[in-house]
């Protein structure tokens, strides 16, 4: 089961840090090309990339700034504000880490957090700024029980 799952039925507060990695790869791109329909050349084609002063072909940004969505998929996080500052590109074969760092949460639920990706070199490739609901006791429960369950519909591990 996730511990990010466990943490959020437990309750969040602020300075709670979540951390997911995650290498990139081509077919990643074109399958995120499916569902975005984002066909840039510079995803998909070299010479377009080098025109571009790029080493090579890059991943789309939504593609990388994703992984903050499985962080907040596991908590149960509602979004309702995501800003990005694209600072790297991300080529095929980088290995990405995402840690979210809740910042505060006021009586409502409502959350502020923010987001840093750095890339197996240690350099930021993205900053972001994210708000939205986390999970209250009535979630909490639920978040319980399905993790008692084992949490079957979750792939997340």
């Amino acid at each position: 089961m996730s511990t990010i799952r466990r943490k959020a039925a437990e309750g969040l507060k602020a300075g709670d840090v979540f951390r997911v990695r995650r290498t990139f790869t081509r077919e990643d791109a074109e399958a995120f090309a499916r569902v975005s329909r984002d066909y840039n050349p510079v995803h998909f084609d070299d010479r377009f990339a080098g025109v571009k002063q790029l080493r090579g072909r890059i991943c789309q940004g939504l593609l990388v700034a994703g992984m903050a969505t499985e962080i907040g998929g596991q908590i149960g996080w509602l979004a309702s504000e995501m800003r990005f500052r694209f600072r790297r590109p991300v080529y095929f074969g980088d290995t990405v880490e995402c840690s979210v760092t809740i910042v505060d949460i006021d009586a409502a639920n409502r959350a502020r957090a923010e987001a840093t990706f750095r890339n197996q070199d240690g350099e930021v490739v993205i900053e972001a700024l994210l708000r939205g609901v986390v999970p209250g006791e009535p979630e909490r429960a639920v978040l319980e029980a399905m993790l008692a369950e084992g949490d079957p519909t979750n792939p997340c591990r």
